[in-house]
C-alpha cells in the first residue's frame, strides 16, 4: 500500500487553512466562493472576466456562480458590464471595494513566518518539511495537531506494549497509527549553532 503521509500533511495543511479563511470571511458576512471568485477576477485578462470563465476556473456550477455574483454586486465587491461589441456577453472587475477587500484579506504573516522557519531546517523528506510547516501553522492558530498516537509526546511503549501517558490507558498497534484529537507534538530539537 502507498504511503499517504505528504497526502495527509498537505490535506490538514489545507483543511487548517480553510478553517481560518471560513472564520475570517464569515465575519464579513461572504463564504470563501466569493472571495474565490473575486481573486480569480483579480487576476484574469479581459478575455476571461465572464461568469462563464469563472465558472468554468473555479469548477463550479453557473447557477452557484450567479448566486455568488449577486452578492459580490449587491455588497459593492465588483461591477458589471455589457460586451461593447456583444451585447450577450457580460464583464466583470472588481470595484475599489473589491480591490481593498482582498488586500486586507491577504495571506496572514503567519505562513510567511512558517516558511521562514522552514528555510532555516534542513529537512530531507518532503514530508517532514510539510510536517514541519503544519506544525508551526496549528501553534500559531492556537490548533490542535491532531496527530498520530506514535508521533505523540504522551505515546509509550512498556513491556513491548503501547500506553497512552495522558490517559493512563493501554493502545493497540492499530491505535497507535491513527490520529487523535489529544496529540501533542514533543517539543522540536534544538539546532546546535555553526
Amino acid at each position: 500500500m502507498q504511503d499517504l503521509t505528504t497526502f495527509r500533511l498537505i490535506e490538514r495543511i489545507s483543511n487548517l487553512l480553510r478553517s481560518e479563511e471560513r472564520k475570517k470571511y464569515a465575519a464579513i458576512g461572504l463564504q470563501p466562493v466569493h472571495i474565490q471568485v473575486l481573486e480569480y477576477l483579480a487576476t484574469c485578462n479581459q478575455f476571461s472576466d465572464t461568469p462563464a470563465a469563472v465558472a468554468e476556473y473555479l469548477g463550479l456550477t453557473k447557477g452557484t456562480v450567479s448566486q455568488s455574483l449577486q452578492v459580490l454586486e449587491r455588497k459593492g465587491y465588483l461591477v458589471k458590464s455589457q460586451d461593447a461589441d456583444d451585447g450577450r456577453v457580460v464583464h466583470l472587475c472588481l470595484s475599489a471595494e473589491g480591490n481593498s477587500l482582498l488586500d486586507e484579506l491577504k495571506p496572514s504573516d503567519i505562513f510567511a513566518m512558517a516558511e521562514q522557519a522552514l528555510a532555516a531546517q534542513q529537512f530531507t523528506k518532503i514530508d517532514e518539511a510539510l510536517g514541519f510547516i503544519l506544525s508551526e501553522l496549528q501553534k500559531a492558530n492556537n490548533a490542535k495537531s491532531f496527530g498520530v498516537c506514535h508521533s505523540c509526546i504522551n505515546f509509550l511503549i512498556q513491556d513491548n506494549h503501547y500506553l497512552c501517558n495522558l490517559t493512563q490507558l493501554p493502545l493497540s498497534h492499530n491505535d497507535a497509527q491513527k490520529i487523535c484529537r489529544e496529540h501533542a507534538l514533543p517539543p522540536a530539537p534544538v539546532m546546535a549553532a555553526e
